[in-house]
């Protein structure tokens, strides 16, 4: 049965010396994972169209006895190219990657997280990527995920405790105009370490990258 989607490119990795498995996140699906056989032929009709965290509808076939479907065409809408030029963001728009799929279950629909990301990612392509940044994604994740910390019983000084609460309520945009000290973001960043590994078992990959900037 061929089926139609829009996308996120979450990761790609090789499948043949020809083809690849890519990754989705989508809003009507959740995450799943296709085969683009041949994208790596010069002549591929997929061929500058499979990267990571390009915005894409695709149609694919699913498959009856596993979770990994043959991907039939894509349609390429945004490719978020200032990340390209900007290691920061990458970084950190990996590390939001590595999050939901650590923390979300394949094949189920994730329209509020699919949004989340796809914000975060138009954000990071406009703004300089800011540690708050990180921490405002993990906000917002947490709360889709039903695990929002309560900030009032968190340890943390009333000054950080009010950046947690406008983080995670407020727009991207609100993280550039914050201004938190050094002291205030490393706060931040043991309180939501040990809150992750504790509803996690452990921290997802990258986020060390994604806070050093």
């Amino acid at each position: 049965m061929i089926e139609s989607a829009t996308g996120i490119i979450l990761r790609t990795r090789l499948f043949t010396d020809t083809s690849l498995i890519v990754h989705w996140l989508t809003p009507e699906f959740g995450r799943i994972a296709t085969v683009a056989k041949g994208a790596r032929r010069l002549k591929s009709p997929f061929r500058g169209k499979l990267d990571l965290f390009y915005l894409a509808d695709f149609s694919y076939s699913r498959s009856r006895h596993s979770d990994l479907h043959i991907l039939r065409e894509v349609g390429l809408r945004e490719t978020h190219g200032p990340l390209r030029q900007n290691l920061s963001g990458l970084r950190q728009v990996t590390y939001a990657a590595a999050f939901i799929e650590q923390a979300t279950e394949t094949e189920t629909p994730l329209p509020a997280v699919f949004e989340l990301l796809r914000g975060y990612l138009d954000f990071l392509c406009r703004q300089r990527p800011v540690p708050q940044a990180v921490f405002a994604f993990e906000l917002k994740f947490l709360r889709e995920l039903g695990l929002d910390p309560d900030p009032q019983k968190s340890g943390l000084t009333a000054g950080t405790r009010q950046i947690v609460r406008t983080l995670a309520a407020r727009n991207w945009q609100a993280s550039c105009y914050l201004k938190p000290s050094s002291g205030q973001i490393e706060e931040l960043r043991r309180f939501l370490h040990g809150f992750l590994i504790f509803h996690l078992g452990h921290l997802p990959r990258g986020r060390a990258a994604a806070l050093a900037g």
